[in-house]
């Protein structure tokens, strides 16, 4: 038992340095906000500028997307089929203006901030004028809108009530674009860390009695 006393120290290194890896891999930080999402074909593509300074043509399709992101590499897409033609399909063309197909997708709970409930998903189809920018086509069909000081898009349909942009750390790791329903919230399941470190510890331990024993033998 000698050697299994000596070779408790080492094996509760060994387990903390376990956690703290496994603790350092759990973490991930992030910013809660309003993403911007062209439609080009069958898929969302990150928009280049703001909302603001995007001029959609007439027949464009834009998304809107409420999620945990890093950066835009990591940032989730608005879920869901969106063309044109069926969000805009009770929307006629008329001289003059021009119409814009909007998704708005408020993200999955996991994302929400704390004591909100996001929204259901909405398309809308937005009749506006032919210069109008995507940011003026969403407040046609989605008001109330927040911004911040600088112009950064904080809120749509009045979600969230509150906060913008701000950074969110201590999550799981961050899915990636098009795979949302899987991202775990910072109250998610147990790392494994844990069983895998102890179950570390419980071989050494047994490898330890069984060279004691050899030994003795």
């Amino acid at each position: 038992m000698t050697a299994v006393r000596r070779a408790v120290p080492v094996l509760l290194a060994a387990l903390a340095l376990l956690l703290g890896t496994g603790a350092g891999q759990a973490a991930a930080t992030g910013y809660r906000y309003w993403s911007f999402w062209e439609r080009s074909g069958d898929h969302w593509t990150y928009a280049t500028q703001g909302p603001s300074l995007a001029r959609p043509d007439d027949g464009a399709v834009e998304g809107f997307r409420f999620s945990v992101s890093a950066d835009s590499g990591d940032a989730s897409k608005p879920r869901g089929t969106a063309d044109f033609a069926t969000i805009c399909s009770g929307t006629a063309a008329e001289a003059g203006t021009k119409r814009v197909a909007l998704v708005v997708d408020f993200g999955v709970p996991a994302d929400a901030p704390s004591g909100e409930t996001p929204p259901a998903r909405r398309t809308a189809c937005a009749r506006v004028a032919p210069s109008a920018s995507a940011a003026e086509a969403l407040a046609a069909v989605a008001k109330p809108l927040r911004y911040d000081t600088n112009a950064l898009l904080c809120a749509i349909s009045g979600y969230p009530r509150k906060g913008c942009g701000e950074q969110v750390s201590g999550s799981a790791p961050l899915t990636t674009p098009g795979r949302t329903e899987n991202r775990t919230s910072s109250s998610g399941g147990p790392s494994l860390g844990l069983p895998i470190g102890a179950g570390v510890v419980v071989l050494l331990a047994g490898a330890a009695v069984w060279q004691s024993r050899r030994r003795r033998g």
